[in-house]
């Protein structure tokens, strides 16, 4: 996905931080669903091994849903928007074939710490595996929606290189900037 597919009537290109949930369901027709971690472990298709596990969010794709860990969002709103940009990369990327994608949190843990674009071996916490390659691949196209280069490159040089302005900016985690700062070669 470029984000310049992307129809003038839903995201100028311009304005931000990017409506990733107008973008969601506007252009993917995808509803976004906040849910608690119980709706989320008892979700339709889910793995009995994966009930236990904390779930960052989910696509159930024959339901055209995307479910977000409610506690979460309330908690870090900028993990909210991560993940709808996350599954997105899910829907536009993996969904043939496939009734459902689940995110534990770990993997969005290390996607939005690393955004997929810093996947060496060597950089990655020796505590935590890398992640399979199709959640780095849906980080990588999270990074893109969320963050677009050339928005990203221009108020990182022209406007602020100040950290929480664009946070708040792009809505985005504090690791998530820069990471992002580090993948386009900013520093």
């Amino acid at each position: 996905m470029v984000v310049g597919q992307i129809p003038d009537y839903i995201w100028d290109g311009r304005s931000l931080p990017v409506p990733v949930e107008e973008i969601a369901s506007s252009w993917f027709n995808l509803h976004v669903c906040d849910k608690s971690p119980e709706e989320l472990a008892a979700a339709p298709g889910l793995p009995g091994e994966e009930r236990e596990i904390w779930l960052a969010g989910l696509l159930l794709t024959n339901r055209k849903e995307i479910w977000v860990n409610a506690d979460e969002a309330r908690q870090w709103p900028s993990r909210r928007r991560f993940t709808i940009c996350h599954e997105l990369g899910h829907w536009s990327l993996h969904r043939s074939g496939q009734q459902s994608l689940f995110c534990r949190a770990s993997h969005v843990d290390s996607v939005e710490g690393q955004l997929a674009l810093d996947v060496d071996a060597h950089l990655l916490p020796p505590s935590k595996p890398p992640a399979p390659p199709f959640e780095i691949e849906a980080d990588t196209f999270a990074a893109n929606l969320l963050m677009p280069a050339d928005l990203f490159r221009h108020h990182f040089l022209h406007t602020t290189t100040n950290i929480p302005a664009l946070q708040a900016l792009f809505g985005a985690s504090e690791k998530a900037v820069l990471k992002r700062i580090r993948a386009l070669n900013l520093n």
